[in-house]
């Protein structure tokens, strides 16, 4: 995928959703008192801002993860600093989490720094330069502050979802221009249509930065591109099988971290065993890529963080 067609397209999501997000406020404040949306704003913002400065600690207690001291590992901190001083960027902390499904993830804020914390399941699933390729693809997140970056544009979203709750769901007191349950009614059905868009935006420009991080990864990484291919199949086959080994596991709350969903697992897999011929190598990943995507993945899609698997690995291909 060209980077510069992969910028301009994340550029032109962000300013999307800025522009939306601004002529639908600005509509509101015209219909309502404005004192308690800049209230609802400001709170809003205090909370989105809370999660992020405390998510990290919230995430090691969820996901079990811990320091992974350089005695336990010394190959796989070696990689970090090497493959983050190609990406031009101080090593972060790297951390084990204690979950089955092989998967990897970046996270951090100003009180705790950056982290990539790799799974044991990922470790014991992939091969060394697959792990590699992994956590070049996490680097890349760090490199272009996508943490931050979602963590702002998700803040719009948010605050026209609390709003159209504050009116269709709840009995709304006006300051000064009290208006009737029609209208209250009118501001909640715009707030909320406005949030589905900026909803369908926010997920487009995940995907994009997932794309983005794929691409770094493989600049950084010798051979990147086939690495992280066979390394994100092997993910997904891996991670449905477990799934329906455990009954299904489901890790949606931050599933926007992980260098694949594993929610879409299940689906993932399908494609891959469609066209899987023998063990997960070039021939595999080649025969995934000259699959035709549907009308329903596509649709699928547009609902999800990730983008679909075959459109992924095509990408890593060009």
């Amino acid at each position: 995928m060209n980077i510069f067609k992969l910028r301009l397209s994340m550029f032109g999501t962000v300013a999307l959703i800025i522009s939306i997000s601004t002529l639908a406020l600005t509509m509101i404040l015209g219909l309502m008192g404005s004192l308690n949306v800049y209230s609802l704003v400001f709170f809003v913002a205090v909370f989105n801002l809370a999660q992020w400065l405390l998510a990290p600690y919230l995430i090691n207690g969820l996901y079990g993860v811990r320091r992974l001291e350089e005695g336990e590992n010394p190959r796989l901190h070696q990689m970090v600093g090497e493959l983050s001083q190609r990406s031009g960027i101080r090593t972060p902390k790297l951390m084990l989490s204690n979950i089955p499904i092989p998967n990897a993830f970046a996270y951090g804020s100003p009180l705790t720094g950056n982290h990539v914390a790799v799974t044991k399941g990922l470790l014991g699933s992939l091969e060394n330069e697959e792990v590699e390729a992994v956590i070049g693809h996490e680097l890349g997140h760090i490199k272009h502050r996508d943490v931050q970056v979602m963590m702002f544009v998700s803040f719009l979203p948010s605050l026209f979802y609390i709003l159209a709750r504050s009116m269709l769901f709840s009995r709304y007191a006006g300051s000064r221009d009290r208006r009737d349950s029609g209208g209250i009614a009118l501001i909640g059905g715009i707030s909320m249509l406005v949030y589905f868009f900026l909803l369908l935006f926010n997920l487009s420009l995940s995907r994009l930065r997932e794309y983005y991080a794929d691409q770094h990864s493989a600049s950084v990484v010798q051979d990147g591109a086939r690495k992280l291919s066979e390394g994100l199949a092997k993910i997904s086959t891996s991670t449905s099988r477990m799934q329906q080994a455990q009954g299904g596991m489901s890790f949606s709350g931050f599933k926007t971290m992980f260098i694949s969903d594993p929610d879409r697992a299940s689906v993932d897999a399908e494609e891959l065993y469609r066209m899987r011929r023998g063990d997960m190598d070039d021939e595999l990943v080649r025969s995934i890529v000259s699959r035709r995507v549907t009308f329903l993945d596509s649709l699928g899609e547009m609902f999800s963080t990730h983008p679909n698997i075959v459109k992924r690995l095509r990408a890593l291909s060009n």
